[in-house]
């Protein structure tokens, strides 16, 4: 039955994600705005599927501990696709960092580099990469977009405590804004390897922001404490 319903919602998923691509399409000509809809109507179609075809409930906590009028980024675990996605319903539209690979699979890349995607190419010391920290500054700045990061580098699974890249400390040195730290059990339902998908709940937990002035290591291991103990607590 497990194995039934984990192919019946991939179906459903990689179905709904090709039909908004297409319908989109005409949007890659338009203002980025546009084509961003798309994305915020696809986070609310994942959610919705989730809930449906994986008997599994969503929940959305400390939404109040978002800012609402001065500029912040995000730092959130990762353990699933479902976060990809399912954030982008709750946030007000954000820029995503990702490996500079993604851009260039066919027409997925091409959404990318419409919404203002920030590419990076991982493991390698380039030029691009020495002056990224400088870049993502320099484009959050003029973006009322917060950004969205995965400090953890990669997905995991949902026990596991891996520490977070240094990136993610010089991103908040760069730019000088709060952090919202975001805990979550996707892993729970949505495991990062297999097919099976296993029925529960998902709890998505925004907590308080770490404001700016902290050194670096000070706001790493912070950030860490901060979501690694939450997620002892949802799981």
């Amino acid at each position: 039955m497990l194995l039934l319903r984990s192919l019946l919602f991939n179906l459903v998923l990689y179905t709904g994600i090709v039909v908004v691509f297409l319908i989109a399409l005409p949007t890659l000509l338009l203002p980025p705005k546009f084509t961003l809809l798309f994305g915020k109507f696809l986070g609310h179609y994942v959610v919705f599927i989730v809930k449906i075809f994986l008997n599994t409930k969503v929940e959305f906590k400390g939404i109040e501990n978002i800012p609402k009028s001065e500029k912040y980024f995000v730092a959130s675990a990762h353990q699933s696709m479902f976060e990809t996605f399912a954030l982008q319903s709750v946030l007000a539209y954000p820029v995503f960092i990702l490996k500079k690979e993604l851009l260039k699979i066919p027409l997925f890349g091409l959404y990318l580099k419409k919404i203002k995607s920030i590419e990076i190419v991982r493991d390698t010391t380039t030029k691009d990469n020495i002056n990224f920290f400088d870049k993502v500054a320099s484009i959050i700045k003029n973006e009322k977009r917060p950004l969205l990061i995965f400090p953890q580098g990669t997905r995991v699974n949902v026990d596991d405590k891996v520490p977070f890249k240094k990136g993610v400390g010089r991103i908040y040195e760069a730019l000088n804004i709060s952090c919202v730290p975001i805990a979550l059990n996707s892993g729970k339902v949505w495991p990062k390897h297999g097919v099976i998908k296993h029925p529960g709940k998902i709890t998505v937990s925004f907590l308080k922001p770490i404001e700016p002035g902290l050194n670096r290591d000070d706001f790493i291991k912070n950030l860490e404490t901060k979501i690694y103990n939450e997620i002892e607590n949802i799981s």
